[in-house]
């Protein structure tokens, strides 16, 4: 509850005024419905006993009346509600989204690739999913339940006023379509859509396995069985819907019964001989069965926002508690670096991954000066992409001091001293220009066009029909492997912070087109302090310094040819490289 409240509280309460009105015109909706029931009923009632045209003017005029502005506040209801939700919902995204970028970034057993694809799913998750979710909570949960209360109550009013009687009938049948339906509805419909969403998921994934793995499973002779284990998905997922939709056939149904039985009761309550003593004649009872109608009506709705409720509530609590993270801290910007890149400090960092059995680093001390261009090499599992994670913020150390450009480096809070490229970097569903510039939304022709050409991306781009207009699909998908390396790459040279990390920038592409790229980022970085992990040594040369990793450490570190004269790590690696070209 207190999370919800503070969803509540940090997004809605800049803009309750709007909410307040949005409230207010929905109820004056309900009313309005209510009274041009309650005329109508008079009129019609009255007119049967032939009355004169003047004893009927009044309520002609209140039936019109009631019926234009119903219509006319119904609208203002719609565009005074959205208005409110949208707007509360997005200060909530850039709260979230700045909790978001304030959160750690907490590796896992997977290593800082595997953490930071969950940490993206759950960022995804939240900002898009859950705060949404929000939106219900005010437009499908909130207003109708305001507009419920205050229009039913008003109906047992006008019925009390009439017979006192008729209200409590009424007011026993409002506690039931507005209490004890919507509360069934709550549990089961909770139940019922648990069991839809688990569905779902599955068949998302069994969906996913068939598409994306069409090609193995077919060399594998494995397509018919995982076609069926989708279809199987689809039919629970069926089965789950239908269940669902049953269930609210059948609230639905057990509120308009409660409505009928609420009536006739009002109306055995109405004619009965002690109503008559009080002046309650045909058009009394009339006016009583159809207000009786309309309460009961209003609060109909609450079942529906019961189920809702039900539904969104564990996203606004999820969307609470991450609110909980306090705000990122000021500090001293990037721009006042020095020109030529920032210096990275690693004193005695060591990095062990949840359920590893060996520390992924152990106790590395490296100091690269600013402007100085590294490499990075060894095998595989060497700790080469942990390095980085850590020098960018991806991983936080488990021991040991980071700092960039003299400040301590905290998990997710680089402050823009560091950008880079990462191994299972994100292509969006978007132009190749406006990839790129996501780096730099404020770059010019000439500096998209520079970074192009130094990641060997240039030409690709100028041979498109719609140049930077070209559209690529999902991931990427429009672009082979090496034009998507090379997209990224570009975009992060776009970036030109202080400090550039590159993990594997050129694995994509051809040998030849590796070691060029490797060594143009090597001796032209912008002014920028670059680490760059390769399996690719061609080109190190024109690194300032290599450094060797073996099991977590730095086993080898100096100048390619340095290196290589003096055997060792590094001149292994060389050797074996030789071998396979």
């Amino acid at each position: 509850m207190r999370a919800v409240r503070r969803v509540m509280g940090g997004a809605v309460r800049p803009h309750a005024a709007r909410l307040v009105l949005a409230a207010a015109v929905g109820t004056a909706a309900e009313l309005c419905g209510l009274g041009l029931v309650a005329a109508a009923a008079w009129l019609i009632a009255r007119a049967s006993q032939r009355p004169e045209l003047a004893a009927l003017s009044v309520a002609i005029v209140a039936v019109r009346g009631f019926a234009l502005a119903k219509g006319a506040l119904r609208y203002a209801e719609r565009l005074t509600g959205h208005d409110a939700a949208l707007r509360a919902l997005a200060e909530l995204r850039g709260r979230v989204f700045d909790a978001l970028a304030a959160a750690p970034r907490r590796s896992g057993a997977g290593g800082p690739g595997a953490a930071a694809r969950r940490r993206d799913g759950e960022a995804l998750t939240r900002l898009v999913s859950d705060v949404d979710a929000v939106q219900d909570l005010l437009l499908r949960c909130l207003l109708p339940a305001v507009a419920a209360v205050v229009c039913g109550a008003a109906g047992v009013v006008v019925c009390w006023l009439v017979l006192p009687a008729a209200g409590a009938v009424l007011a026993g049948g409002l506690f039931v379509a507005g209490v004890v339906v919507p509360g069934a509805a709550a549990v089961l419909g909770g139940r019922a859509s648990r069991r839809a969403a688990a569905a779902r998921d599955a068949l998302a994934v069994r969906a996913l396995d068939v598409l994306e793995g069409a090609a193995d499973l077919a060399v594998f002779g494995a397509a018919d069985r995982f076609t069926g284990r989708a279809r199987e998905a689809a039919e629970r997922l069926e089965r789950a819907e239908r269940a669902a939709a049953r269930l609210g056939a059948a609230v639905t149904a057990a509120g308009f019964a409660v409505q009928g039985v609420t009536a006739a009761l009002v109306v055995g309550a109405a004619t009965r001989p002690a109503a008559a003593g009080r002046g309650v004649d045909e058009v009394g009872v009339a006016v009583l069965a159809l207000t009786a109608l309309v309460a009961v009506e209003s609060v109909l709705p609450l079942s529906e926002a019961a189920r809702r409720l039900r539904e969104v509530w564990p996203a606004a609590r999820h969307t609470g508690d991450l609110l909980r993270t306090p705000p990122p801290q000021q500090t001293e910007p990037a721009g006042r670096v020095a020109v030529g890149g920032a210096a990275v400090e690693l004193e005695g960092v060591t990095l062990t991954y949840p359920g590893g059995t060996a520390p992924a680093l152990d106790g590395v001390d490296l100091r690269v000066a600013p402007g100085r261009r590294v490499a990075v090499v060894g095998a595989s599992g060497a700790g080469k992409s942990t390095l980085l994670a850590v020098v960018s913020g991806e991983a936080a150390a488990t021991s040991g001091t980071v700092r960039v450009g003299g400040r301590a480096a905290r998990p997710g809070g680089t402050g823009g001293l560091v950008r880079g490229l990462a191994q299972d970097a994100h292509v969006f569903a978007a132009t190749l220009g406006a990839n790129l510039r996501l780096a730099r939304p404020g770059a010019t022709d000439a500096q998209v066009r520079a970074a192009a050409e130094r990641a060997g991306f240039w030409p690709v781009v100028r041979d498109l029909p719609d140049g930077w207009d070209t559209a690529v699909g999902a991931g990427g998908r429009g672009l082979s492997g090496g034009q998507r390396q090379r997209l990224l790459l570009a975009r992060a040279l776009l970036a030109d912070p202080p400090v550039l990390v590159l993990d594997e920038p050129a694995e994509a592409l051809d040998p030849a087109m590796a070691d060029r790229i490797v060594a143009d980022l090597l001796r032209a970085p912008g002014g920028a302090t670059v680490l760059l992990v390769t399996h690719r040594l061609a080109a190190l040369e024109a690194a300032d310094e290599v450094l060797v990793m073996d099991r977590g450490r730095i086993v080898q570190r100096g100048p390619h040819a340095v290196l290589l004269a003096g055997g060792g790590a590094y001149r292994d690696l060389w050797d074996a490289e030789l071998l396979t070209t």
